[in-house]
């Protein structure tokens, strides 16, 4: 395991913090940047807090990214102070991606590949709609999973963490 990517969920915090100590951990940008709108007051700044966010994110370096932040912060401290308080403490969560290569940032910044996966394991449970014990749930959902890896492991070649 060289990185982690979830959302601020305590219990797999927890988990992460007691098996995983020492990997590095990445909130998700995207959870982040929709959890920044609970705390922004008129609608009319959504788009630009949104904006001013994916602009920080989007940063070249990790100095650039800190940089932006206390911009933004120290802007949005005299409209919307709870704004700029939970940027300056949950906003630097999403900076672990950084410290990877260029090439790697898009694609480990985000948990959508975990997201298309629980979508793709909802779609095919779906189908079967009644399982009649939870060994037969199981067993599909291995083999979706399994089926998973084996297209990680033959196909295109979605990210590798060598370079």
């Amino acid at each position: 395991m060289k990185f982690i990517v979830s959302d601020d969920h305590a219990g797999l915090k927890a988990a992460r913090r007691a098996t995983l100590p020492s990997v590095p951990w990445q909130r998700c940008q995207f959870h982040l940047q929709q959890n920044a709108q609970a705390y922004v007051t008129r609608l009319d700044q959504r788009k630009p807090v949104a904006q001013r966010i994916r602009a920080i994110f989007n940063a070249p370096d990790k100095a650039e990214a800190e940089r932006l932040l206390k911009q933004a912060a120290e802007l949005w401290a005299k409209e919307a102070p709870k704004l700029a308080a939970w940027a300056e403490d949950s906003l630097p969560m999403g900076f672990a991606v950084f410290d990877l290569p260029a090439a790697h940032r898009v694609r480990m910044r985000t948990t959508n590949g975990l997201e298309r996966i629980n979508r793709e394991r909802k779609r095919r449970t779906r189908v079967a709609s009644i399982f009649p014990n939870a060994a037969s749930c199981l067993r599909l959902v291995s083999a979706l999973l399994a089926e998973c890896d084996e297209d990680w492991m033959t196909g295109k070649i979605y990210l590798t963490m060598d370079a």
